[in-house]
């Protein structure tokens, strides 16, 4: 697969892990972990299982395949970028709260003291909470639109950086054909045809800076 395929493959999965309504409502707090039991006073713990070596990949393989997101959600630039854009998303969340607590403020007022207020009073009330209300769905719209382009941004830039890597190993391992897993519909294949851990290795090497000299 040439670098403008990955690209384009991968469009429409890397954001599947940070993709969020930028105003959506507060989740709910997840239920609370079962209690574990506690362990009787100098039990020995259960030994954990020891870490499965990856796979060896195939001599003489022509074909193989990688998780885009599973790449992106491991490797450092993924994590990254995931990072700027829920920053940016908590950002516009917190302005449009501060703008909704006031709109709400304004509406109880009206509700509680307009039929005692003067006319001018009320009149002006009604128009700063039109106008207030207008604003809100401008800064949603907007809030949208800055959230989509930095989405997209930050999208080119990691499949600009993946691009290679999957092409340069795809060279190196002399492989004809590499599928993107999210795509290509793989009912099965041998574990050592997963490049996913080879690509995370090298898109984490190239974004790591070089050691300083020694002098």
């Amino acid at each position: 697969m040439r670098g403008s395929a990955i690209a384009a493959s991968l469009a429409l999965s890397l954001f599947a892990l940070s993709a969020a309504p930028v105003l959506a409502q507060t989740p709910a707090k997840p239920a609370p972990a079962p209690t574990t039991p506690a362990k009787p006073a100098g039990a020995t713990p259960a030994p954990q299982p020891p870490a499965q070596p990856p796979a060896p990949f195939p001599t003489g393989a022509k074909i193989a395949f990688f998780n885009p997101q599973a790449v992106f959600q491991a490797s450092a630039d993924g994590r990254a970028a995931v990072t700027r854009v829920n920053a940016l998303i908590q950002k516009k969340q917190t302005e449009n709260a501060d703008k909704a607590k006031l709109l709400q403020g304004n509406q109880q007022k009206l509700q509680t003291s307009g039929s005692v207020m003067n006319e001018t009073a009320r009149v002006q009330l009604e128009k700063e909470i039109e106008k207030q209300t207008k604003d809100a769905e401008r800064f949603q719209q907007d809030a949208q639109a800055e959230i989509n382009e930095l989405q997209q941004e930050v999208q080119n830039d990691f499949v600009k950086k993946l691009s290679p890597i999957i092409e340069q190993i795809a060279v190196e391992k002399g492989l004809q054909i590499v599928f993107n897993l999210a795509e290509a519909g793989v009912a099965w294949a041998t574990p050592g045809l997963d490049l996913t851990g080879d690509v995370v290795k090298r898109l984490d090497a190239v974004a790591r800076p070089a050691a300083a000299p020694k002098p």
